[in-house]
């Protein structure tokens, strides 16, 4: 498939996964989401499990499109931006509808990258897109080849210069990704995103 090919490709879902320095990355990534944006955005952050997040108020001022923390049956909404809450595990169901589960930690995490995604590629196969971010973890590596089986588009966040590369190297060992590319090239593509469409740039 051309990168051309790809760019055009119908996009109805994001998933998104990070750990450490995750937090400076989607500053970068989230506020180039456009107002225009119809496809929702999942993401998946390690964070505390005995502490509340912060993260929609974080980010709700910075980003042109609705931001929150995920809540359990939630009906999922076009153009909005839903964080996994601390220690509970992020799923999509058929609706499309978010579903919360406190089932056993993934690679130590709960909320877990995995978990996600592969909840996702069953539910939007090849209309999604997986990111993998900085981390430390393993987590996200099975999640992001799911989405490829999928047929969905994948991309992870060049392991060099970023804060911390393990998360993204794993899942680069697990298969070649579409894109690998540094924020902000990934925060160029996010800005692509107009409609349901990535659209080629220029």
């Amino acid at each position: 498939m051309s990168a051309a090919a790809a760019l055009t490709r119908r996009i109805d879902a994001v998933v998104i996964g990070a750990s450490a320095g995750g937090v400076d990355g989607l500053s970068v990534l989230l506020p180039a989401l456009p107002a225009t944006l119809r496809a929702a955005i999942f993401v998946v952050l390690h964070l505390p499990r005995e502490h509340p997040s912060v993260l929609s108020e974080i980010f709700g001022p910075k980003c042109a499109v609705p931001v929150k923390e995920a809540e359990d049956k939630e009906p999922v909404q076009p153009g909005t931006i839903y964080f996994a809450p601390p220690d509970y595990h992020l799923l999509l169901d058929r609706g499309p509808r978010l579903a919360l589960s406190v089932d056993e930690p993934v690679h130590f995490s709960r909320p877990s990258v995995d978990v996600l995604f592969e909840s996702a590629a069953d539910l939007y196969a090849q209309r999604l897109l997986g990111v993998i971010l900085t981390g430390a973890s393993e987590d996200g590596a099975a999640g992001l080849a799911a989405v490829q089986r999928a047929g969905g588009l994948t991309v992870v966040q060049q392991p060099q210069g970023s804060y911390e590369s393990h998360m993204a190297l794993c899942a680069l060992r697990r298969g070649p990704a579409d894109f690998v590319l540094r924020l902000e090239g990934i925060a160029e593509l996010f800005g692509s995103l107009s409609g349901t469409r990535l659209a080629a740039p220029g």
